[in-house]
């Protein structure tokens, strides 16, 4: 079982929250004996994180300040490349380069995975490395999306530190329009 996630996200004062709310005991045996290394991504991990459609990023800026964005793509633009690395080619967008920006002064990130559907979520956190075009264009290639339309402008690499499948409790259920239409097609554009 994964265990390096609590051992990142746990820290003193969480743990004080925990023991003032009653939830520490619960928590406290799964890091009991965490080894001090990355977890490492199993069948059921692989295969959700390549099922994905969009995820989302938060990074941190020099500031302080946290930043969330919603990324998005064909199901599978999200690759695993290794047991402990993620990464994505990375389309033109918006032009704001909040991310980027971020990354250049602290490589840290989360990344949240959902499945509405299914009522699953997986959050990830990780060392983000920025690898642009003219550095590696072939792995910048090598996770661009086959026939998918968009400029892919660099990749964006995740070695995990950790993640934890978290409880369902509150996840609406959302289905895309392909989803529905593969439940009834009556409904296909």
């Amino acid at each position: 079982m994964p265990r390096r996630y609590n051992d990142i996200a746990f820290t003193a004062h969480v743990q004080a929250q925990q023991v003032a709310h009653g939830s520490r005991a619960g928590y406290a045996y799964r890091s009991a004996s965490a080894p001090d290394v990355p977890d490492e991504l199993g069948r059921d991990e692989r295969e959700f994180i390549q099922a994905r459609d969009s995820f989302y990023l938060s990074t941190v800026s020099e500031t302080g300040w946290p930043y969330l964005q919603h990324r998005g793509g064909p199901i599978g633009f999200l690759r695993v490349i290794d047991a402990h690395t993620i990464g994505f080619a990375d389309l033109a967008g918006n032009k704001q380069y909040i991310s980027l920006g971020n990354l250049e002064t602290n490589d840290r990130a989360a990344l949240f995975l959902m499945d509405y559907p299914n009522r699953t979520r997986l959050k990830i956190l990780a060392h983000a490395k920025i690898v642009e075009r003219e550095s590696d264009p072939e792995l910048v290639d090598s996770l661009a999306v086959p026939g998918y339309r968009g400029n892919v402008e660099r990749a964006m690499i995740f070695k995990i530190e950790g993640f934890a499948w978290n409880c369902q409790q509150h996840i609406t259920p959302r289905y895309t329009v392909d989803e529905i239409a593969e439940y009834r097609p009556e409904t296909a554009p």
